[in-house]
């Protein structure tokens, strides 16, 4: 995209003004290009999405009042130009306060996208082709021309200048605008390399080297385009409209996705996409899910289930109640998730990023200093090839030159990693798996260790009541209701279960007050004036009932069991788990790739143990607060491994972000653990890690043979173009084709064949 003039920068001081004024957590703004990304400094704790939104709203705003430039910071505002960005900060703000700043980046909104324009990418491509084909055709009329000697002897000449206009337009577009910030970059040494050929008579060559590099520039948008296009189908499924029933006269009207609020009843009609992430009251149907699993399998539908947005309900007709807002839907998180890996950088990638102006530079000056050098030192003719009379051309010191420009220029050495790692973005998007950027790709395909947890990864995460007992006996519905109300404000897969069953037996939550969260133990509350606590046994092993805790025998192996105290009532609920069919064959897979793989769960060791000798896990560690799982990961990441967790609920989000690479289960995981996560798993299925990693590794090795391919190239031609041995031609032909089978072996990774097939795959 070329650059935003500077004077387009201050068009958008007014609105991000507006937008500081109505963000409390917000303290300033800081951005460099419009249109690309902004960094929002805030304070505090701040929903993401709630800025994202207010971004939006402000900068649509904006469009649509056309705004005029400000180049003064508006009252209660400090403006400051500094070299290559602009920061506009509320005034007022001590010293201290910007120490206490976390700055996010935030995509830049696109109405364009937003109102269904077309994707900036396509046009950008089928422009760039439409340039290459003319730039094409004119030089080749030239050629045939120059060659069959047809016509006045100007006119190769000319159809050679106007070739290259076409292949140039959009190289001069780009470059010329960056050059008054004093920015040289591949476009600017292409133009130069341009101009001196045909300085030099050769007309042809340049018409060449355009036409190559025009043609290499609409691929690699194509490439850009196609990949971003398999993200983009995402995009689209997020519903315009919902089907609600008015709160106040109970009947169905149409409104806007965004006025949809939580408790809000919708109906959903066949063939309707769910609009929010909501819960079915009434009605049975199947939805497809594929959109955001990749199973293809239509997944049925009941009172009690919940639906995901962007899901398409096929048959039957529903009424379902809101969960949460579209902002903050299933749909909303992959979007986000997808919209940061997008703006992620590989570690690799950063680096060409960092060397590649001082790079530029750095050619410009060899290639004038090697000018000299072979005129003055070698005597080489300065500007005029010399034929001698055995027919041996000896190339002007300026053809070297410019030759040594055109293969040192590293076109295909800048695309090598970014065109890969987008590819390999795109790919694992449809297949359910979202990477966090490059560094995520990266990250996975260098792990040695696996640490996964066991409910919700290796298991299905789906318990249900075997048992509730009472002590003294007759009290266990009221333990059951009591820990229905209790369990209704967690996420963990127990009170997900113990809610489900009170939602099927239609309890009603009772009045609770002094709600306290006991992270990785439980929680506890005032529920129907009694004081209530429920979570593991360990809860009562400290206090005057842990001598009688230690005479009830622990519940089977393959059961898991929470306690609960109301008042003078004591009981158990006891919970089945089911071990997931793929989770032996993944980790056998595993070990067959030499990784380690080790179980971090807070169950007890019975439990545990029993799972672990059904899977033939490596190692198992049981009865695990937040903080055990925490230390043991830094433990092994202190030893040299590296490692990647796989968690889903909100105990594990802290070992989560202390792993090498975290990987949540995307279906059912919690909010804290997708925060955390660098690879989400949307399948909600253990055996798409393996898929996972597989994308990773050949990710990896198509970043390696691009790099060695552009580097190659280079040394190559720098060395044989240093000798005064190779013409122009030759040089424009490999420096233009190895950044054409860079683009086009990237693009080899949306074709990649994984590993391990999802079980519909198979079933296929």
């Amino acid at each position: 995209m070329p650059a935003t003039p500077p004077d387009e920068q201050s068009r958008w001081v007014p609105a991000l003004a507006e937008f500081l004024k109505k963000s409390q957590q917000a303290q300033a703004v800081l951005w460099e290009k419009p249109h690309q990304e902004i960094s929002v400094a805030t304070i505090g704790a701040v929903d993401v999405n709630h800025l994202r939104n207010l971004l939006q709203e402000t900068i649509n705003n904006a469009l649509k009042t056309l705004a005029p430039q400000s180049h003064s910071a508006p009252p209660g505002f400090r403006l400051q130009k500094l070299p290559s960005q602009t920061l506009l900060e509320k005034e007022g703000l001590c010293t201290t306060s910007t120490t206490l700043w976390t700055w996010r980046r935030i995509p830049w909104p696109d109405p364009a996208k937003a109102a269904g324009v077309r994707s900036q990418d396509e046009g950008d491509w089928r422009e760039m082709a439409w340039l290459a084909t003319g730039c094409g055709v004119f030089g080749l009329i030239g050629l045939l021309l120059q060659i069959s000697h047809l016509g006045p002897e100007w006119l190769p000449t000319l159809l050679y200048l106007i070739s290259m206009i076409f292949g140039g337009w959009d190289a001069a577009k780009d470059s010329f605008s960056r050059l008054p910030r004093l920015e040289l970059d591949i476009h600017f040494l292409m133009i130069a390399v341009a101009v001196g050929a045909s300085l030099i008579g050769a007309h042809g060559e340049a018409a060449l080297l355009l036409f190559l590099f025009s043609t290499s520039g609409a691929l690699e948008h194509y490439a850009l385009y196609k990949t971003r296009r398999e993200i983009n189908a995402l995009f689209a499924l997020a519903p315009r409209h919902a089907h609600i029933r008015d709160p106040k006269t109970g009947e169905p009207k149409d409104v806007p996705v965004d006025d949809v609020r939580q408790g809000d009843i919708l109906i959903i009609r066949p063939g309707d996409s769910v609009p929010t992430d909501a819960e079915v009251l009434s009605g049975e149907s199947a939805t497809d899910e594929s959109s955001l699993t990749g199973e293809s399998t239509p997944v049925p539908k009941q009172p009690g289930d919940q639906l995901s947005s962007g899901t398409l309900n096929l048959w039957g007709s529903m009424e379902a109640r809101c969960l949460r807002p579209a902002s903050q839907s299933a749909l909303q998180k992959i979007i986000t998730l997808i919209r940061e890996a997008q703006n992620s950088k590989a570690q690799s990638q950063r680096l060409t990023d960092r060397f590649g102006p001082a790079y530029s530079i750095a050619i410009l000056s060899a290639t004038a200093i090697m000018f000299f050098v072979w005129w003055l030192a070698f005597g080489i003719e300065p500007f005029r090839n010399t034929t001698d009379a055995e027919g041996v051309t000896t190339f002007s010191a300026f053809y070297r030159a410019m030759t040594l420009l055109v293969v040192a220029s590293p076109c295909a050495l800048v695309l090598s990693i970014p065109s890969a790692i987008l590819a390999a973005i795109a790919f694992g998007a449809r297949k359910g798996i979202l990477f966090r950027g490059g560094a995520a790709i990266e990250k996975l395909s260098q792990i040695d260790t696996v640490a996964m947890d066991k409910t919700g990864t290796l298991t299905t995460g789906e318990l249900h009541i075997t048992a509730i007992e009472s002590f003294p006996p007759g009290h266990e519905d009221t333990l059951i209701r009591v820990a229905y109300t209790l369990e209704t404000r967690s996420t963990h897969p127990i009170a997900r279960a113990i809610v489900q069953h009170g939602k099927r037996n239609r309890f009603t939550e009772l009045e609770l007050t002094d709600f306290i969260s006991l992270t990785g133990h439980g929680v506890s509350a005032i529920v129907a004036g009694q004081k209530s606590l429920i979570g593991r046994r360990e809860l009562l092993l400290t206090g005057p009932l842990a001598q009688w805790t230690q005479t009830i025998p622990p519940p089977p192996p393959d059961t898991s069991e929470v306690w609960l105290l109301h008042g003078e009532i004591l009981g158990r609920i006891l919970l089945q788990d089911t071990i997931r069919e793929t989770s032996a064959a993944v980790l056998k897979k595993m070990h067959e790739m030499k990784l380690h793989t080790i179980m971090l769960t807070g169950d007890r060791r019975e439990t545990a143990v029993n799972v672990a000798r059904q899977l033939g896990i490596g190692e198992v560690l049981s009865g695990l607060s937040p903080e055990n799982k925490l230390q043991i990961i830094r433990d092994m990441s202190a030893q040299g491994n590296k490692v990647a967790m796989i968690g889903d609920g909100v105990n594990d989000a802290p070992c989560l972000a202390a792993a090498y690479v975290s990987v949540a289960m995307g279906a059912r995981g919690s909010d804290a653990a997708l925060e955390q996560s660098e690879v989400v798993l949307m399948h909600d299925h253990i055996e798409n890690f393996l898929t996972a990693l597989h994308i990773s590794r050949a990710a990896r090795n198509i970043i390696f043979q691009n790099l060695t391919i552009s580097l190659g190239t280079i040394i190559v031609m720098v060395v044989s173009s240093l000798g005064g041995f190779v013409p122009i031609t030759l040089g424009v032909m490999a420096h233009e084709g190895s950044t054409l089978l860079v683009c086009l072996n990237s693009l080899r990774l949306l074709s990649v064949k994984t590993a391990h097939k999802t079980p519909t795959e198979q079933a296929r």
